[in-house]
């Protein structure tokens, strides 16, 4: 990791924390946060200083994404959405693509998406691509829908998307951009939490996208080398969620009494599972085989839940009065999204069923 990437300033911790409830439970601030993260010079954190960035690498995305998560995870999440696609786009071939949105990206000026749960559920064998590509000269047409995609800013995205050739193959992954004609924004999606999130379905009418948009002829290989940045940088925001929460039922009644050791137990596990994650989401051995990031992945869901009950109990009933403990119930409807947010804990189940069925075999 570097030692040059800055850490969140006061600055920066005293404004994402201000707006954390707000941007929760509203949607009206959705257009400031990816400024709001530009402005405290977050976006180019862990990228190479002759790319634009401060330097190090996913680890220290990995460690500011969960700093950010500790304090907001709707900011987090479109930190992580945006560095997502940042990431997909140093992992792509198309220098071309790079090029045309890398430096705008860095500066948030547009939003980078990642639209790519419903690759994951199609590699996992649950469904069938929903975008549908037909070739034309010098690119393709698109038809289909992105049902689910957040970072999806009205005033400019683009979004990394899987794609199915006309006639089989392997899908393909293409950066599509607003504005394009038939990319169809609907309004945001009515969430529980996280509502300014930029969340919304993307549909595609005969949308002809360029040869310069496609990030990989073969997605599957792509997506598998670039999947441990990927989950790392998602893995941060239940390291930041867990934190708070447990930083939160120390200073309680977790200080003393009965919950004191499950607190320290909890803190520890969950030092443990961070130092694990930074130790291995570098290298090679996590493309090869996955299993092990995805079961980190699990344990930190499941951390997120023991830490905001944990929480919960060392508050006792003021975190049940808003006017009292307003962090706790953010935090609460935040946890939420932990385990559905793609690949979900049910798929990553899935996943390592079938690693274990074929080792087994």
């Amino acid at each position: 990791m570097s030692t040059s990437s800055p850490l969140l300033t006061d600055s920066a911790r005293t404004d994402i924390a201000q707006r954390a409830y707000v941007l929760d439970t509203q949607a009206e601030l959705a257009s400031t946060v990816l400024p709001m993260l530009a402005h405290h010079d977050l976006l180019r954190t862990g990228l190479p200083v002759a790319q634009g960035g401060h330097g190090g690498d996913v680890r220290d995305a990995i460690a500011a994404i969960a700093e950010v998560a500790s304090l907001s995870l709707t900011t987090a999440f479109v930190f992580w959405s945006q560095r997502a696609f940042i990431h997909y786009l140093q992992a792509s071939g198309n220098e071309a693509a790079r090029e045309r949105c890398w430096d705008a990206l860095l500066r948030g000026e547009i939003a980078g998406a990642v639209g790519l749960s419903n690759v994951i559920k199609f590699l996992s064998r649950i469904e069938a691509l929903q975008v549908q590509a037909k070739p034309q000269a010098q690119g393709w047409s698109l038809d289909g829908v992105l049902p689910w995609v957040s970072n999806v800013r009205s005033q400019g995205f683009v979004v990394a998307a899987a794609v199915q050739p006309e006639g089989g193959g392997l899908p393909m992954v293409m950066a599509l951009e607003s504005g394009l004609p038939g990319l169809v924004r609907s309004p945001d999606l009515d969430l529980l939490g996280m509502r300014a999130s930029n969340t919304a379905a993307l549909q595609l009418n005969q949308v002809a996208v360029p040869a310069h948009a496609l990030l990989a002829q073969a997605g599957p290989p792509y997506l598998k080398a670039a999947r441990p940045g990927f989950l790392g940088m998602q893995c941060a925001l239940s390291i930041g969620l867990a934190r708070a929460a447990l930083q939160a039922a120390a200073q309680g009644g977790g200080a003393r009494g009965p919950l004191h050791g499950r607190v320290v137990e909890a803190q520890t596990l969950l030092s443990q599972i961070e130092a694990e994650l930074l130790d291995g989401v570098l290298g090679d051995r996590w493309v090869a085989d996955v299993s092990p990031l995805f079961a980190l992945r699990m344990r930190l869901a499941g951390l997120v839940q023991q830490a905001l009950q944990l929480e919960l109990q060392a508050t006792g009933g003021r975190a049940y009065l808003q006017d009292q403990q307003p962090d706790f119930g953010r935090r609460w409807r935040e946890s939420a999204f932990i385990p559905i947010v793609t690949p979900s804990l049910t798929q990553l189940e899935g996943e390592l069923a079938q690693h274990a069925a074929q080792v087994s075999a």
